[in-house]
């Protein structure tokens, strides 16, 4: 597989200071504080934490409320991006082109299909038959091992079950996790937090939705797509 990279628009570094809600933080860039759109609805407890180190993207919209949105902080010595829609972005241009080892034999047909249920992140094709994909972002790692998701997800289970059932009526299926860090040597579904998306994870495999990960580099510039990681169920 070609490297696969998605790069961020130009950063600076600021401070984080605290959680408003769920997607509005309170950074401190150059001695001042400012409110940063967060791109996602996870807890990230481990990461945003006063003090951490941040990359801030300015927004070029008329209508943000927050002028700047928060991509990526450093966890220790790494940089994790926690942008939840980065991953999406990332995984459809490699579907397309037909890059992904395991998909090599599908075509992309588009993004957000509908079904009877909602929808998922894309639809490929193989030998004329549908193959229906799903992407989660990952940005939690527990002793090296990824875990997802980090707050329950009713909405990520039925993702998982609607797969199994669709897998069920002969159809292909599969679940791709983006570990968007660089510390993960595995990935698996976090029980302690949602034993719900656990069961729902161990019963889509055993029905047949396949089931991958991946970890990324993520630098100032952007976030790069890794090798393969196996998955823990």
């Amino acid at each position: 597989m070609n490297v696969k990279y998605i790069p961020f628009k130009p950063t600076q570094t600021a401070y984080f200071k605290e959680r408003l809600n769920r997607f509005v933080a309170v950074v401190e860039l150059n001695g001042e504080p400012v409110q940063a759109h967060i791109a996602t609805s996870g807890r990230l407890g481990e990461l945003l934490v006063p003090g951490a180190e941040v990359l801030l993207e300015a927004s070029t919209s008329k209508t943000r409320r927050t002028p700047f949105s928060l991509r990526a902080v450093r966890y220790q010595d790494i940089w994790v991006s926690i942008d939840a829609q980065l991953p999406n972005r990332l995984m459809r241009q490699i579907l397309v082109a037909s890059e992904l080892p395991p998909l090599v034999d599908c075509q992309f047909i588009r993004s957000e299909p509908s079904y009877s249920q909602g929808r998922f992140d894309f639809l490929l094709e193989s030998a004329g038959q549908p193959v229906f994909v799903e992407v989660k972002s990952v940005t939690l790692v527990e002793g090296g091992i990824a875990l997802f998701p980090d707050a329950p997800t009713e909405r990520g289970r039925r993702h998982l079950n609607n797969l199994t059932v669709l897998c069920s009526e002969g159809n292909r299926c599969a679940v791709i996790f983006v570990v968007q860090r660089s510390d993960a040597t595995a990935c698996a579904a976090n029980r302690q937090t949602d034993p719900a998306f656990a069961e729902a994870l161990a019963q889509a495999v055993h029905g047949g939705v396949e089931t991958y990960a991946y970890g990324c580099t993520v630098d100032p510039g952007g976030v790069t797509l890794n090798e393969r990681l196996p998955v823990l169920v």
